[in-house]
């Protein structure tokens, strides 16, 4: 299980990967592709708060992937935890105010993380 629940880790923390890209790098290239209700004049206006919030998927990214670096089985999970934690809860703002489609995309994939977590640890 402990492969499972580090292939769920290692997922989540691929997807805010690819957030830091699109938020800091393709904004204004892929963002009207992707977000398709918004107006296409906003993204040249908003590259930099985007930019700012790639930033800190960048920074989720990064924790999760520390912890395939924590030897300490209990710390490894409770910052596991803590990380999953973040990403759940922006994802859940996220699907209240964005769009629906970010609680599966980004919402799902954590709390699957934390639920297998607290079942098989």
């Amino acid at each position: 299980m402990e492969i499972v629940i580090s292939v769920v880790i290692g997922l989540v923390a691929f997807l805010h990967l690819y957030f830091l890209y699109f938020e800091m790098f393709a904004w204004t290239t892929k963002g009207p592709k992707i977000f398709r209700e918004f107006p296409k004049d906003l993204f040249p206006k908003t590259k930099s708060m985007a930019a700012n919030q790639g930033l800190y998927n960048g920074f989720l990214a990064a924790g999760l992937i520390w912890t395939f670096f924590i030897q300490d089985e209990i710390w490894k999970y409770n910052i596991a935890l803590f990380f999953l934690g973040c990403v759940a809860v922006a994802g859940l703002y996220g699907s209240a105010t964005v769009s629906k489609k970010i609680l599966f995309i980004q919402a799902l994939p954590a709390l699957i993380g934390i639920t297998l977590i607290l079942i098989y640890r």
